[in-house]
């Protein structure tokens, strides 16, 4: 088993390298920044590369850099974890670049990496997109944001439609973890509360302790995607934590 993870060098997507090699599956990460290899070991490789550059993503995508990783690997997992909030503020306020920029990010290069993985020769391939509540529920000064991740989460749908007939061995999901201890909830919370009406809700979130740790959350997204059951639903929410998160 091998796994892909995108944004693997900080927050949650760090979280999700951390468990998963923790429990021997070697991690390829792509992210603008690097994890501290000496607190990863030799089982992960990284690739430095700004996700929302399409033109840069299509090159490595184009090498065997990915094939070559994956191998004969069963299955390959591929976790679509990096994503930014913004640009925050009123549609018209945006700027057409700042909206460009951040669907590459959050829509183009999921699914360019996905059409990747599907095209290796792995008999079994498991997906999971990092969405939102935010892809159903629509809120003011997050447009782009909201658009994003209900594209993740219909994009998961049509996956899940073609697992049912010409690809069995492809399981998918697009799963929304709840609110999570990260930098992109530091930057709601200290937005300019003129152009984020909602900077309050986020600050109580994190006032009254309602988020998660990025390790909790990681170790329930990686359980769920390993379970035998995953994919059945292409769209899913974890269920709250019921209680404190576990130390260590």
């Amino acid at each position: 088993m091998k796994a892909i993870i995108t944004g693997h060098s900080r927050g949650l997507g760090q979280a999700l390298a951390h468990e998963l090699l923790a429990r021997g599956v070697d991690v390829l990460g792509l992210a603008r920044g690097a994890a501290a290899s000496a607190q990863c070991g030799a089982r992960l490789r990284q690739i430095s590369i700004d996700l929302s550059d399409t033109g840069a993503l299509a090159a490595v995508l184009q090498t065997p850099l990915l094939a070559e990783f994956a191998d004969a690997a069963q299955p390959v997992l591929l976790i679509n974890n990096a994503a930014c909030a913004g640009p925050l503020g009123y549609a018209g306020t945006l700027g057409a670049r700042q909206v460009a920029q951040a669907l590459a990010l959050n829509v183009q290069a999921p699914l360019m990496l996905a059409e990747r993985v599907l095209a290796l020769a792995a008999h079994e391939r498991r997906i999971m997109h990092i969405s939102s509540g935010v892809g159903t529920d629509a809120y003011a000064a997050l447009s782009v944001y909201c658009a994003s991740k209900a594209a993740l989460d219909q994009h998961a749908r049509a996956l899940w439609q073609e697992s049912r007939g010409p690809r069995p061995g492809l399981r998918v999901a697009s799963v929304s973890p709840g609110v999570i201890d990260t930098d992109m909830q530091s930057q709601l919370r200290h937005a300019d509360g003129a152009a984020f009406p909602l900077r309050g809700e986020f600050d109580q979130l994190h006032r009254s302790g309602q988020l998660q740790s990025p390790r909790a959350c990681a170790r329930r997204l990686v359980e769920l995607m390993l379970d035998q059951h995953y994919g059945r639903q292409p769209v899913m929410a974890l269920p709250p934590l019921m209680e404190p998160d576990r130390p260590g």
